[in-house]
């Protein structure tokens, strides 16, 4: 049996120290916002729409550079290093602002890197292993989304609820990640050569090929239905958790992803894909439901970890769908167009769940989210994929 390359670890654990560090930053952010500097949930759902967005569309371009020039590792590297050093902005701010262009750079370090990593997982791993390995990196990114929050949780304990302080300290994991990628990852022989020249244009559009088309329909469908995590914690708020423990939202989210993302990979890779992207539609179906009606902690807490499960069965998967219906040649401009509309989706669906929000309450979030997912699984079960035969 052949294993997983020891660079798709080592892209696991890049990700498991950025992840520390950003989801610090983001159990803490909306409390910090809604709590400390008196913003509207409107204002919180476009600010995670226009950020996670603005990641999703950098990645197309990172993606297409990365495939016309052949140097995957430099572009991860600029977006790793540019999240780090912007994570100071966060504890600096006085102003809704100021952590607005914090989290917009932020993305948009995390969105130049997206597409080269994820594009450097398929070049180094055989197309038998590509749902396991994406879902071993997916597990180790979670992993550090579990620890990051956990963390924020105790230095808000010891610190007595000082969000900035404990802000400081999401500085320095960052920073590991970073050296990490630099000393670790050296760039596979055949995509360093760069001889691959795609533009964004009609011809690179049918390169790409119907199937892969497809999935990026797949994954519209799938953000359409999913909105930013801030409002999971902005409803353990509603519901009475106080704000030091409002991290234990993302951990108990994280923890049912970690644990999820890699089995799921694995089994993806011996019965395929489709039927778990459906189970996967379903527990985000139950999760809307229970959050809508949620009136305590328990059943919140019920619902985030449906959440996470929903994650776990589907965001390896995707990205594995990606690298399967893609040509080799084009896989980090695939990934860079996947991201591209993704983001312009959850834009749209996080803004219109913080609109709702405002309007007619955080039931009637949930709500629309229910319904949208109950379209994807009716949608769903039509579409077929078949891999591309250069995978």
């Amino acid at each position: 049996m052949q294993k997983i390359p020891r660079g798709v670890w080592v892209l696991g654990l890049v990700s498991l120290f950025m992840d520390v560090s950003s989801e610090m930053i983001h159990a803490l952010l909306p409390v910090f916002l809604i709590g400390t500097l008196g913003v509207s949930a409107t204002f919180l759902g476009l600010i995670e729409g226009l950020a996670e967005g603005t990641a999703q569309i950098m990645k197309m371009a990172s993606g297409l550079l990365s495939d016309r020039f052949g140097n995957r590792k430099v572009l991860a590297l600029l977006g790793y290093g540019l999240a780090a050093l912007v994570k100071p902005l966060f504890p600096l701010a006085d102003m809704a602002f100021t952590v607005f262009v914090a989290r917009i750079v932020d993305r948009i370090g995390k969105g130049i890197r997206g597409a080269p990593r994820d594009a450097l997982v398929a070049d180094i791993t055989p197309p038998d292993l590509r749902g396991a390995a994406f879902g071993l990196r997916q597990s180790m990114d979670t992993v550090g989304a579990f620890i990051g929050p956990l963390a924020a949780v105790g230095l808000m304990i010891a610190y007595t609820d000082n969000v900035r302080t404990v802000l400081w300290f999401a500085c320095a994991p960052a920073l590991v990640a970073v050296l990490i990628l630099a000393l670790g990852i050296r760039e596979p022989e055949h995509v360093a050569k760069g001889q691959n020249k795609p533009g964004m244009n009609l011809a690179t559009a049918k390169l790409l090929g119907s199937n892969f088309w497809i999935v990026v329909l797949v994954g519209a469908i799938f953000m359409l239905a999913r909105f930013s995590e801030a409002f999971l914690i902005i409803k353990a708020s509603e519901v009475g958790l106080a704000a030091r423990y409002v991290p234990l939202i993302l951990v108990v989210m994280s923890l049912v992803y970690a644990l999820t993302s890699y089995p799921v990979g694995v089994l993806s890779d011996r019965i395929g894909r489709r039927g778990l992207l459906l189970l996967g539609l379903a527990a985000l179906l139950a999760a809307d439901l229970v959050l809508g009606f949620a009136t305590s902690l328990a059943p919140v807490f019920i619902g985030v970890a449906l959440w996470g499960l929903h994650m776990g069965l589907t965001q390896g998967l995707l990205s594995a769908l990606v690298a399967d219906t893609a040509p080799a040649e084009l896989r980090g401009t695939a990934f860079g167009i996947f991201s591209l509309v993704s983001g312009v989706v959850l834009l749209i669906a996080s803004t219109l769940a913080g609109v709702l929000w405002d309007v007619a309450g955080s039931q009637a979030t949930f709500m629309a989210g229910a319904a949208f997912t109950a379209s994807a699984l009716v949608l769903l079960p039509f579409v077929q994929v078949r891999a591309h035969p250069s995978k």
